[in-house]
């Protein structure tokens, strides 16, 4: 019988440590400077990395860049967005794509200022109760705003400890136990001289999954941990896993919902039926998505026609 061979060999402890202080080097030379990463008191920053974590949420830094500058100098506390209107949030939302997260950031901006007295909280479980929290967002707050040693698993993090520990081109589909329980493994401790170590780690393996480690076309010439990389001293097996899907566009109901969007945000008023029917000539596509924006809450009718939410 034939015999199968061995997968690739994960790395250990030693080359675990390597790696994070590899990492490390690397980015103190190569990180990025955004906005949201300078530093400053967490009561300061809290708010400006909360709507920069969800701006990024499937959507690449140099289209969130100029929208959430905009949108913190329009708003730059969660009092601020909380008493302008929802329909304003998802106006400024522009084409960043889900808008639905404008909706949700509002909602957490009005839970701050109800439950929190205006300041986001930096406790776990009161973060994740917050509207449009989940834990990836609550644990990038507690470590990007308040130090925190808690495991940031984005999909920059997951591929990159896929390949670079486990020795696999890509993570699984979706994020597994033993994934999340790898990514607290390899957090390093906070020393007292660099009490913010951690999140400096969640940070840097992130830069390295999205600059150089990334999903089509990784740089492994450029990689500072190519020689400790498990996935390149198994000869870099292509993934095994089923075939990965790009997601399609045009002529979607995303497509619609987008361009009925754009046609409000527009409007200095309400739009009927007959306005709205210059976004798509494909009646039923349209007063489908229409309904399903209604649903969502992203538009509400108005004086006979359609708006965004007051």
């Amino acid at each position: 019988m034939p015999v199968t061979p061995p997968g690739p060999a994960p790395a250990g402890p030693e080359q675990e440590a390597a790696l994070v202080d590899a990492v490390l080097r690397w980015y103190s030379s190569h990180a990025r400077d955004l906005p949201w990463r300078h530093p400053g008191p967490p009561e300061q920053v809290a708010w400006p990395v909360l709507v920069s974590e969800v701006m990024l949420q499937q959507t690449p830094v140099a289209r969130v860049e100029p929208v959430w500058r905009a949108w913190l100098e329009r708003w730059p506390t969660p009092a601020a967005l909380a008493a302008d209107s929802a329909g304003e949030a998802v106006r400024a939302w522009g084409r960043l794509g889900y808008p639905r997260r404008a909706l949700r950031l509002h909602a957490a901006a009005v839970a701050v200022v109800e439950r929190h007295g205006g300041r986001v909280p930096s406790e776990q479980a009161e973060l994740r109760a917050l509207p449009g929290v989940g834990a990836y967002t609550a644990a990038a707050v507690g470590a990007f705003a308040f130090g925190q040693r808690v495991a940031v698993v984005d999909t920059n993090v997951r591929r990159v400890l896929a390949r670079a520990v486990q020795g696999s081109a890509e993570p699984a589909p979706a994020l597994t136990a033993a994934e999340t329980a790898l990514a607290v493994r390899v957090l390093p401790h906070a020393p007292p001289e660099e009490p913010r170590l951690p999140a400096r780690w969640s940070v840097a393996v992130m830069e390295l999954g999205a600059l150089v480690c990334t999903a089509r076309a990784p740089r492994c010439g450029a990689c500072p941990v190519a020689d400790l990389c498990a996935w390149q001293r198994a000869g870099a097996p292509p993934d095994d896993g089923p075939a990965r899907r790009g997601q399609a566009w045009h002529g979607t109901d995303r497509q619609v919902r987008g361009r009925l969007l754009a046609l409000l945000r527009e409007a200095p008023g309400p739009l009927d039926a007959a306005a709205l029917s210059a976004a798509w000539d494909d009646d039923a596509q349209r007063e489908r998505c229409l309904a399903s924006l209604a649903a969502d809450g992203l538009v509400v009718p108005s004086g006979g026609g359609w708006s965004l939410p007051l």
